[in-house]
């Protein structure tokens, strides 16, 4: 591969653009000296379909460490090294120090003009089992630095706490990485097109708050057993999500075991049916599993750093936040699965969905429309504002007036520097099964006004109401007049362009 080739995404590869244009990057970067990268990300993600489409479209060599002891895993990657290096016999390394010294070696610029693509996939078997395989990388890496190579070595792991602890702290291998890349789910709408339900934005909503933008789900656990519309989102669910027969059945709960820092996946369990329940501060997750707040500090340390549970700060309220749940299937499990288990077990999954439907709709598809809002205004939806700057969140706001809380669902707020006062450009608030009215504009507007009151500028502060299920024509009405956002799921979807706010 020349240095100034493209290397072209195959058609394969379903989106993945900016993931795919950082990987070639870093392969076909013009350095004299051994590159290293981190790709990281939790399972079902795609990462290993994605680094094995890179290394047959650049070459190279790619292993795929397994559970194992440390002479059965050196004994697999020195057998799969001499496959790649055209060996008639296997190789017999002694010691993952040989092994390395061997792979660093074939990127030597004496052997070859172009860059070695090495890509070594679920990495946290090989260091767990050989604690000095990162010291030993480090040692090549630095090595290299002084005499010229051609290696770019790719790490990739899924346990994200091991893979996040390779650059950290006192690691060996902290500073040493030219790339980390993590691997996420598909957006709302990317996800959407991959289940090919872009059309129905109705549809897509629902599938995307059971099961988010996770692509392994499709192809891989229901063999492209895809709704075939709205009218059959019911029986899909039960004969997929909820049918002890399917793969998806448990995997919640094999997501949260297959993080190594989690033992006592009980407590984990509880602390995030404490979320799904609509517990989302430190004390009234405390609250419900019964533990003082101190003590659940650990727990949710573990899932913020497995990136099942985001802390997210309230825009309005300094030192208060909120923990949200970040895999909606788990929020699906615990929200509506957990309860019902044995139920579902015996083969009742029509009774247990037709029962379930408040549940859905308030602790599923509500919060996950919120968090589908707040994601469409940081991305397409930006350019409706006018403003370049600002953090997007949510928060409450307190009147003490009508001494109730009004919580905003959607907040577009710049922080004030120097002289400048902070600001408000946005305050939304997000219904999913509720055709939204006046009344919620009045809200809104009552928040502006509190918030003016406080010293942030709302001079040009708009309000947005957001619904699945629609808006008044009074509400349409006013929109028509003032500084009013109203966006419904075809908006969310791309599929009707709203009108820019204008002041």
């Amino acid at each position: 591969m020349s240095r100034d080739a493209a290397v072209r995404k195959p058609s394969l590869v379903f989106d993945r653009g900016a993931e795919w244009e950082g990987l070639a990057a870093f392969v076909r970067r013009p350095l004299a000296h051994a590159m290293l990268g981190i790709v990281s990300g939790r399972r079902r993600m795609g990462k290993t379909y994605l680094l094995r489409a890179l290394v047959e479209q650049c070459g190279g060599f790619y292993f795929g460490a397994t559970a194992g002891t440390e002479t059965e895993s050196l004994r697999q990657f020195s057998s799969a090294l001499a496959e790649h290096a055209g060996s008639p016999v296997p190789f017999s390394f002694a010691t993952w120090d040989d092994a390395m010294s061997y792979l660093f070696g074939l990127a030597a610029p004496g052997k070859r003009a172009e860059p070695l693509l090495v890509v070594i996939d679920e990495f946290p078997y090989l260091a767990k089992v050989s604690p000095e395989l990162p010291s030993l990388i480090q040692r090549e890496i630095d090595r290299c630095q002084v005499e010229e190579s051609r290696m770019r070595m790719l790490l990739c792991g899924s346990a994200t706490s091991v893979m996040g602890g390779l650059l950290a702290s006192t690691a060996p291998l902290r500073g040493r990485a030219q790339l980390e890349l993590v691997v996420r789910p598909f957006g709302y709408r990317a996800a959407a097109d991959f289940w090919g339900v872009g059309d129905e934005p109705a549809l897509a909503a629902r599938l995307h708050a059971v099961l988010g933008g996770t692509p392994a789900y499709r192809r891989q656990f229901l063999a492209d057993d895809v709704p075939a519309g709205l009218d059959d989102f019911d029986d899909w669910i039960c004969r997929t999500v909820l049918s002890p027969f399917s793969p998806l059945f448990r995997e919640a709960r094999y997501l949260l075991a297959e993080e190594t820092d989690i033992r006592d996946t009980a407590l984990y369990h509880s602390v995030l049916a404490a979320v799904a329940q609509g517990n989302t501060t430190r004390g009234g997750i405390a609250g419900y599993i019964g533990r003082k707040s101190v003590d659940i500090s650990h727990p949710l340390n573990v899932l913020e750093d497995s990136h099942l549970l985001r802390r997210e700060a309230d825009a309005f309220r300094p030192g208060k936040s909120q923990y949200r749940s970040t895999e909606p299937l788990i929020n699906f499990y615990e929200a509506v699965m957990r309860p019902a288990w044995a139920q579902l077990e015996s083969g009742q999954a029509a009774e247990v969905w037709a029962q379930s439907a408040e549940r859905f709709a308030a602790q599923v598809a509500g919060p996950h429309f919120e968090t589908v809002c707040r994601e469409y205004v940081l991305g397409s939806g930006w350019s409706l504002l006018g403003t370049a700057l600002g953090q997007i969140g949510s928060g409450v706001v307190t009147d003490p007036k009508a001494r109730r809380q009004i919580q905003v669902d959607v907040a577009v707020v710049e922080p004030g520097s120097g002289g400048t006062r902070p600001s408000v450009s946005l305050l939304g608030e997000a219904k999913w099964g509720t055709v939204m009215g006046l009344n919620h504009l009045e809200r809104l507007g009552r928040a502006r006004e509190i918030l003016a009151g406080r010293g942030m500028d709302t001079t040009r502060c708009g309000l947005a109401c957001f619904s699945a299920a629609g808006f008044s024509d009074a509400l349409r009405a006013e929109a028509e007049r003032g500084d009013v956002l109203l966006i419904g799921l075809d908006e969310l979807y791309g599929r009707a362009q709203p009108k820019p706010l204008l002041f």
